[in-house]
């Protein structure tokens, strides 16, 4: 028997519910009661899958909501749901970024969509499988490698560029498991010397034979991928239509030892008739040594510079513990032993400082790994400690060199982004433009008098925050150090009795490690924070700058405001490069309230900015005085939340921790669902906020 709520809706109660929602375009010639009894001719799950669609497409307009529910029932049985549902999400995107005419014409072209998407359900887009393939390459060893669409699966060691979308298999699995194929090849190609100074010169020497060069490596890496990741080499496997001739499988045997390189793949070139094509598999793309090249040289250069700098900063700090303070500031010497590459590629090395052995902090020991990837070895120039005038890198180690993320720039220091529609499950596609724009300085005594009347606080912080520059950390069995390790004493006694050798390593060594944070301060400019509200969001700026000051925290500072879609704004208070100066200090004073509290889209402009920050933590703090509200574009109440909520969500899968400090009394009714119950403070009082945000920051940072 089946049950009241899962029983097909009657003509009239469907003829109701349409007279609802489609009120604004009825008349006495177009009534709801033509609509009825077709759609209660459907399963009940179609029924409400249509008046659902029915609410959300009316919202933007009654008129296209009438054609869709006029359609919805041959699109159901053409497309079923999901086709039903990606037709209707094409032709309101075709409504955001042209008119209603236009969108009312591309859901009466049903039947050429449907064609298409027979053809195209299948298929995979790349940015729905980017994000995922992302955090598959980090998982593998080696630099991390970034993922940007291109028309071929290539890379240039810096970048993999994949096809915008694949639909060359009958199954959605398959053509995923095609990109990650592609994935895995070019971090093959990257980490086990593909791109070696002998793929250059045999391209140029046999232009025809980059084909073949792509094949032979790609059966060598993929025998290597099979040793090592024995699952996604038979994946892999099962991609290689066609197969090779039992002659040609015969013929490359050799490039699956343990020890083939790509010279062993060029020597193989001899023998092949090159004008006949290698076996086209699916997941094998062109080489582009040049590009490689050209990326290489520009990574080594930064790299080495970066490392020098990691060299000055372990040598003072050693001195600081291990010598004397009358050390000559140039003395000592560095040296390093490297292994020889294991299976995985992977490189064993140690540093010693006038021969004593230090362990490198980890964002280091991850760059040596990137300059062993690209030289075999670390250079005796390498070696030498950076001096006056360090080079500061503007990223971290190996950080990609690009072009800018943003989907569109429509002008200088534009950028158009992307906008969530819970209602549709859906990105509104290129909806929001945003520019960046400069805070104009303001009253000059307003940092003065801030630093007057917060003068004994700031001195507490300061103490406190000069406890955090930097934590003591215990390394173990050590050849030296500061106390015994009693747990490896006990163990070599045993040894001893056991008749081994005594081992070195029986004292711990304290480290003192070097904060690694990036935190940028977003900072509401609507126009409700006119008052009081600015004054002490501008006076907790003044007291964090100068706590941070203490800690050498990279740290930048922006404001949000806007009014619509097409005019966000995000003001430059003060950016990472930007020394804590008079420009900065000026601009803080000149922060002044604007317009409305579009959130989403800044906090994704933020993050971009934030997650090219070479830090272990990265921190997005935001300082609110109310929830997302904006003028038009329905961007109050519910919509506006689930679009910062999805933007929040999206900095978390970018490694980007967010935290809100706000003074709405009504935040818990609303922060908890889009930050979590654990990222977010209350600051009841007005008057409190310049001391809580800095002693929250303290606490997220301790």
């Amino acid at each position: 028997m089946i049950s009241p709520e899962h029983a097909p809706r009657g003509v009239e109660a469907i003829e109701d519910r349409l007279e609802e929602v489609l009120e604004a375009c009825l008349s006495s010639r177009r009534t709801a009661a033509s609509l009825a009894p077709d759609i209660a001719a459907l399963p009940r799950v179609q029924q409400d899958f249509v008046l659902q669609w029915a609410i959300v497409v009316a919202q933007s307009s009654a008129e296209l909501a009438y054609q869709f529910v006029s359609l919805a029932p041959q699109a159901l049985a053409l497309l079923g749901e999901h086709g039903a549902e990606a037709w209707l999400i094409a032709a309101m995107d075709v409504f955001d970024r042209d008119s209603m005419y236009a969108a009312s014409a591309a859901l009466k072209d049903l039947p050429r969509f449907a064609r298409g998407w027979s053809e195209q359900a299948q298929a995979v887009p790349l940015d729905e499988t980017a994000r995922v393939l992302e955090l598959f390459l980090c998982g593998l060893s080696g630099r991390s490698l970034r993922i940007e669409p291109g028309d071929a699966p290539w890379t240039d060691t810096q970048t993999v560029y994949l096809p915008t979308r694949i639909d060359l298999a009958a199954t959605r699995e398959r053509n995923f498991l095609i990109y990650k194929a592609m994935a895995a090849l070019a971090w093959a190609q990257t980490r086990f010397g593909t791109f070696s100074d002998a793929l250059g010169p045999a391209l140029t020497a046999r232009a025809d034979a980059g084909r073949w060069i792509a094949f032979l490596e790609a059966v060598r890496l993929g025998a290597r991928i099979e040793r090592m990741l024995p699952g996604l080499g038979r994946d892999m496997r099962l991609l290689q239509q066609p197969q090779a001739d039992p002659a040609l499988a015969a013929f490359t045997v050799p490039l699956h030892e343990p020890d083939a390189g790509v010279r062993d793949s060029l020597k193989l070139l001899d023998r092949i008739d090159l004008s006949q094509p290698p076996p086209a598999w699916c997941y094998v793309g062109p080489l582009f040594p040049e590009r490689v090249a050209e990326a290489r040289g520009a990574r080594i250069v930064r790299e080495k510079e970066a490392f020098r700098l990691v060299l000055t900063q372990m040598r003072d700090e050693f001195r600081l513990s291990e010598r004397p303070l009358s050390a000559r500031a140039d003395a000592g010497r560095w040296s390093a032993n490297v292994s020889e590459p294991d299976e995985a590629g992977e490189r064993i090395f140690e540093l010693f400082f006038d021969g004593t052995p230090i362990v490198p902090p980890g964002d280091a020991a991850n760059l040596v790994q990137s300059i062993l990837q690209d030289l075999g070895d670390l250079p005796p120039d390498y070696l030498e400690a950076a001096g006056p005038g360090a080079y500061q890198p503007s990223a971290g180690p190996g950080a990609a060199s690009g072009p800018d993320e943003a989907a569109v720039r429509a002008e200088a220091g534009t950028a158009i982004h992307d906008e969530w529609d819970f209602a549709r499950k859906h990105y509104r596609r290129d909806w929001c433009v945003l520019r960046e724009r400069d805070v104009h300085p303001g009253d000059p005594g307003f940092v003065w008098r801030t630093l007057e009347k917060y003068r004994p606080q700031i001195a507490t912080l300061k103490r406190t925050f000069e406890a955090l520059r930097g934590e003591d950390r215990m390394h173990r069995r050590q050849p030296y150090g500061d106390a015994i390790d009693l747990d490896a004493v006990v163990a070599g006694f045993a040894d001893r009795r056991a008749g081994r050798e005594l081992p070195d390593g029986l004292f711990v060594r304290r480290h003192k490690t070097e904060r690694s944070i990036a935190v940028m301060f977003l900072v509401d400019m609507s126009g409700s924070t006119k008052g009081w509200i600015n004054d002490a969001e501008r006076e907790a700026l003044v007291l964090l700058a100068e706590a941070l000051e203490v800690l050498g925290d990279r740290y930048a500072i922006y404001g949000f405001s806007g009014m619509t879609r097409k005019r966000c704004e995000l003001f430059r208070v003060k950016r990472f490069d930007e020394p804590y100066g008079p420009v900065a200090k000026g601009r803080i004073a000149g922060i002044t309230p604007q317009d409305y509290t579009r959130m989403g889209v800044a906090i994704r402009h933020i993050s971009q900015m934030l997650a090219g920050e070479g830090a272990r933590t990265r921190l997005l703090v935001t300082l609110s005085d109310g929830k997302p509200d904006d003028f038009g574009d329905n961007y109050r109440g519910e919509y506006g939340i689930e679009d910062t909520r999805q933007a929040l969500l999206e900095a978390r899968r970018s490694g980007i921790h967010p935290f809100c400090i706000t003074i709405d009394e009504e935040a818990r009714d609303y922060l908890p669902h889009m930050y979590g119950a654990a990222n977010y403070v209350l600051v009841n009082e007005v008057r409190r906020l310049p001391l809580a945000v800095a002693n929250v920051y303290r606490r997220l940072t301790s």
